[in-house]
């Protein structure tokens, strides 16, 4: 592996570098999502709706105090600001969290678009080199053309490989982001048709 990497030239060290943020975010992005997978708590979110929905708020207070789940903390949102725009607190909460979510995602997106070019430039530059040493020797020492084949190619072998790899994890957080959208939009749509109900149905608010 040393000998590759040394035989890519000097564009194997920004690669070398894109490798090693590509995976710090991964990494940061599974640890971020495991998370959010163990503070999920539906037996929570289902109380809080049928708590809002006998307009009982005091005990949805008490209910979500220590819930960690990002959709309690949307639909508490907009309980807090029930009496002047639930759907705009909402929205405003729901907004944070798919931010978090979102994080490192650009980084990812980057990589797999800086990686090949990279290796393009690197393929470049190892076809000048060939060229050039072709000029200076001739073809009586094809070794030293050779060398400069092998780099374009190494360089190009591994800037698509590492955007290959970060595109799998990449569409995965996609998919969960989209999926906790998804989830937001459900909870808070049942949420904001329980308080009508109560709004049109004139029962009291305290």
């Amino acid at each position: 592996m040393l000998h590759l990497f040394l035989s890519g030239g000097p564009v194997m060290y920004p690669l070398l570098a894109c490798s090693v943020i590509v995976l710090t975010v991964i990494i940061e992005r599974l640890m971020f999502w495991n998370r959010i997978d163990r503070m999920r708590n539906q037996a929570v979110v289902d109380d809080i709706l049928e708590l809002s929905r006998a307009g009982d708020w005091e005990a949805v207070r008490r209910r979500a105090r220590d819930s960690r789940d990002y959709i309690v903390r949307i639909l508490v949102s907009g309980i807090l600001h029930r009496k002047f725009s639930m759907t705009k607190a909402m929205e405003s909460a729901a907004a944070d969290e798919i931010k978090r979510m979102r994080q490192y995602m650009t980084i990812m997106d980057t990589m797999i678009t800086v990686a090949p070019l990279l290796g393009i430039f690197g393929t470049v530059i190892g076809i000048i080199t060939s060229f050039d040493v072709l000029g200076t020797t001739g073809i009586e020492h094809p070794e030293a053309v050779t060398a400069g084949i092998a780099q374009a190619l190494i360089t190009t072998a591994t800037g698509l490989g590492i955007a290959i790899l970060t595109v799998f994890p990449y569409n995965y957080f996609n998919t969960r982001v989209e999926d906790a959208a998804q989830a937001v939009e459900k909870y808070a749509t049942s949420l904001e048709i329980v308080y009508e109900k109560r709004i049109k149905g004139g029962q009291d608010e305290s």
